[in-house]
């Protein structure tokens, strides 16, 4: 029998969640190669090195990523005549967000942008350019080809809603694809901080809304309200948005700054900490929500349709306007004194159809022949 061939692009996934998401991919379609031999797999990637697994044909450009119109010549150009070179192609399966022009039998794109819905402002265009340059012009990226996809790969339910109304492509064939989830966490020992303290993780962009947090711990602070402590996963010297946090709010008692942290150094903040705080005002899923839910302690999220999806299933969450210090500043107050009857439990979401648990689930339905 003829193996059929499923090709996997992405070259510019290089580090952090969506280098994750390759590795994951890579080692399901590595262990179905094993156990199906009629499956040829390749991978088109940056470095074989970043997500090297057995059983799957590697193909490495390393294009100057820092120039988009080399991105675009390589989406829609260079991966046309590499489709050829391969063909037939069964399945061509791009994991970022663009739908290259390629000759396959069926496709898809998994979506992790959701900028097409940031409402961005001036302080994004001062601050980060490239995030509202993103929100503008990530429709027309997704746009381009994206009727000739079998399917659409999304994270969320919402996000499925919102594909779907922006581009006009059929729910029936928008899969939700949630992230892998962890088992429960046991606390080994009672090794809290002896202050009240929040955590919030996130890269420095303008996006995540660290000043909202900060704001509300200043609110705090004048109010006479100190015993408390806020950790922030940033320094103040990463960019121009970090530096005006430090400007701003460093004088700030309450506030820690204690910049980027390993996964075992941030898992024992998340352990000795007493609530997370979640403010950012776009994501595709949300993951230290998710990864925070374990812990079964309180969260307190912006009140955003990703917020409410991630935490579905959490016993101890409120939502706060992501615009409001004196929101979050009042959810903050109740907690530091004991007050919890703000929290509730968020019930667990029901799924529509195409949906998929775990990768294994995704490529069955992906690879289904009846859906052709």
């Amino acid at each position: 029998m003829e193996k059929k061939t499923i090709v996997v692009s992405a070259v510019n996934l290089i580090e952090a969640g969506t280098l994750a998401i390759l590795r994951d991919c890579l080692q399901y379609l590595s262990t179905l190669a094993d156990d199906n031999s009629h499956y040829r797999i390749i991978a088109i990637v940056y470095d074989k090195n970043l997500a090297y697994y057995p059983n799957i044909e590697y193909i490495e450009t390393q294009w100057p990523k820092k120039r988009w119109v080399n991105r675009l010549w390589y989406e829609y150009v260079s991966l046309k005549k590499i489709s050829k070179q391969l063909s037939p192609v069964y399945l061509w399966f791009s994991l970022h967000d663009t739908s290259p022009s390629v000759v396959a039998e069926r496709r898809a794109v998994y979506c992790h942008n959701s900028y097409s819905f940031y409402n961005w402002k001036l302080h994004d265009l001062i601050f980060a350019p490239k995030i509202a340059l993103f929100s503008i012009f990530t429709k027309y990226i997704y746009k381009t080809n994206i009727q000739h996809n079998t399917y659409l790969v999304v994270q969320q339910e919402w996000f499925r809603e919102a594909m779907s109304n922006m581009f006009s492509f059929n729910k029936s064939n928008i899969i939700v694809a949630k992230p892998s989830k962890s088992e429960k966490v046991v606390l080994s020992s009672n090794n809290q901080f002896e202050l009240y303290s929040f955590i919030f993780a996130g890269s420095p962009n303008s996006h995540k809304n660290f000043e909202v947090i900060c704001r509300a711990a200043e609110i705090l602070e004048k109010d006479g309200i100190n015993n408390f402590n806020v950790f922030l996963t940033l320094k103040g010297e990463e960019n121009k948005y970090a530096n005006w946090l430090i400007k701003n709010w460093g004088h700030l008692k309450s506030i820690k700054f204690i910049g980027f942290q390993s996964k075992r150094d941030l898992t024992d903040y998340y352990e000795r900490s007493h609530c997370l705080i979640f403010p950012s005002k776009v994501e595709s899923w949300g993951l230290p929500i998710s990864e925070y839910a374990l812990y079964n302690k309180p969260m307190l999220l912006a009140d955003l349709p990703y917020a409410h999806e991630t935490a579905a299933g959490a016993e101890l969450v409120t939502y706060f306007n992501p615009d409001s210090a004196n929101d979050l500043a009042n959810n903050m107050q109740k907690l530091i004194q004991g007050d919890i009857s703000m929290l509730k439990s968020e019930l667990p979401l029901e799924y529509q159809q195409p949906f998929a648990n775990d990768w294994r689930e995704l490529f069955t339905i992906l690879l289904n022949e009846s859906k052709l």
